[in-house]
């Protein structure tokens, strides 16, 4: 299993960010996928959820309404569109599949959100 997360960077309260996942080494497309978040002294939390053919689609109370999962199979590439950012926002944001979950926690892309 390898996911690569992109996108990341610093960004103004307000201002908007879009995350990318690579994933490869597994069935991508029968996979459900989430986005993960960890903030500096804080465990990790799940902040969105997809199904497989983007039928259920789960987000955290805290991003609801301001976040959009998405994915393309074919490109095996899961998205976080992130609107409206806080920052509580702030952390290190992971992608994971739930069949085929990372053995390795080390990388992910850092998203800062500072005026």
């Amino acid at each position: 299993v390898q996911l690569v997360e992109s996108g990341g960077g610093l960004v103004q309260p307000g201002g908007s960010l879009r995350l990318s996942c690579l994933a490869s080494g597994f069935d991508f497309s029968w996979s459900t996928m989430a986005w993960y978040r960890q903030a500096p002294g804080k465990e990790r939390e799940m902040v969105a959820r997809i199904t497989t053919a983007s039928r259920n689609i789960y987000y955290h109370d805290s991003v609801r309404g301001r976040f959009t999962i998405s994915r393309d199979n074919a490109k095996r590439v899961l998205y976080l569109q992130m609107d409206g950012l806080l920052p509580e926002d702030t952390g290190v944001y992971y992608c994971n599949s739930v069949q085929y979950p990372r053995s390795s926690w080390d990388q992910g892309t850092q998203v800062t959100v500072s005026a």
